[in-house]
């Protein structure tokens, strides 16, 4: 079971490095999930992960209590709004097109709700 915790944490942690350079990638998520894993499986790649300077603050913030920055809200919120847009505009098939617009619903007042700090 640590070799399934290790291998998801090493996923988790190349999709955030991924969603480093690529704006549609939620990179923190990922740094979220990989921590998680590595505090089963590697305590030592834990520590790195929260411990970085500009990773660590989020995944300490929302481990203490749920919360997310300002910013990564704002950040969040646009880029699903600007899925639901897409979607709408650019696919045609019924109900596909109004996936992402489901989406933004169902996760938007969760992001909203979430403390701040």
């Amino acid at each position: 079971m640590i070799l399934a915790y290790r291998v998801a944490g090493l996923v988790a942690l190349a999709l955030g490095i991924v969603g480093i350079f690529l704006p549609v990638m939620p990179t923190v998520v990922f740094l979220l999930v990989a921590a998680g894993c590595f505090a089963k499986s590697n305590p030592e790649w834990e520590r790195r992960i929260v411990e970085h300077p500009r990773f660590g603050p989020p995944i300490v913030r929302w481990r203490a209590n749920g919360a997310i920055g300002p910013g990564a809200k704002a950040a969040a919120l646009l880029a699903l709004a600007g899925s639901a847009a897409m979607g709408l505009l650019l696919v045609r098939e019924d109900p596909w097109r109004w996936v992402p617009l489901g989406v933004l619903l169902l996760v938007g007042p969760y992001i909203l709700t979430r403390p701040n700090q």
